[in-house]
């Protein structure tokens, strides 16, 4: 693949037709004014970015005009996750079952996480946000792959978030690799199945020394589509009634509101 960035068509117009579009109809529950620092532990926030080309296809754009602009919000929020105390911050970006997609579609997604990992060093240093990807990588183009290491180094001690992509990601094939991992190792004798533990077998996953997630949001549907099948295990769940280029710092401050309200029992 080329490393230029695509474009869709009418790219002289394209900034002035995002800009221009009118956002889908939403409600937003009040807001509680809580200090969030007052209140219980919100430190990962998870978010399943969907309805990208459902935004673009309402406004009779291209669905590449949705990702772009879907893009754009997921940078965007970085900046309001502060406030709240969040310390890492997931985007699933690109999951294994896209690779189905149109040879249009993911050539311009490749291009989009190239814009990201070769040309945003200077939003992860102004943001302090230190990158962290979960994934089958192998399957991306080399050039990517290296972009992702280089930019993974240079930002390692960043410390105001951690934003972890997870791209070319699969939760059943995170497991599954997992597991292959642990066989090899029980082979070579350097574990012991018999004294295996959860928290040993999380040792094996992608997010390796990452917390569970909080909360997982998700825009436009109501599933979980394959994502953090293992980590979701009692993370609050939230499904947003938009598509993703029009969730908001107002949407997310009313979740933080809402994730407050619950209690989470963990089975007690």
């Amino acid at each position: 693949m080329s490393g230029a960035i695509a474009k869709p068509a009418m790219t002289e117009n394209f900034e002035d037709q995002l800009n221009n579009v009118e956002p889908a109809i939403f409600t937003p529950s009040p807001s509680n004014n809580k200090k969030y620092e007052d209140c219980g532990k919100l430190c990962h926030l998870a978010f399943i970015l969907d309805g990208n080309r459902r935004w673009a296809r309402f406004r009779n754009l291209l669905p590449l005009f949705g990702h772009r602009k879907g893009y754009e919000n997921a940078k965007k929020l970085i900046s309001s996750m502060g406030k709240y105390g969040i310390k890492y911050v997931t985007y699933y970006v690109f999951s294994q079952e896209n690779w189905n997609r149109s040879p249009e579609e993911v050539s311009f997604l490749m291009d989009l996480l190239r814009e990201l990992f070769f040309s945003s060093a200077s939003f992860f240093h102004k943001n302090n946000v230190r990158l962290v990807t979960i994934g089958n990588l192998k399957n991306l183009p080399d050039d990517i792959q290296q972009s992702i290491i280089s930019l993974e180094n240079e930002t390692k001690n960043n410390d105001s978030i951690t934003l972890i992509m997870a791209v070319s990601y699969s939760g059943r094939d995170e497991i599954l690799r997992a597991v292959k991992k642990i066989s090899r190792d029980a082979l070579a004798q350097k574990i012991n199945l018999d004294t295996l533990t959860e928290d040993d077998f999380s040792c094996y996953l992608d997010t390796k020394g990452i917390p569970y997630p909080d909360a997982i949001i998700r825009t436009s549907e109501r599933r979980i589509s394959n994502f953090l099948l293992w980590q979701c295990a009692y993370s609050e769940i939230f499904f947003v009634d938009k598509f993703w280029p029009d969730f908001s710092p107002e949407d997310l401050e009313n979740i933080v509101n809402e994730f407050f309200r619950r209690k989470r029992r963990y089975g007690r």
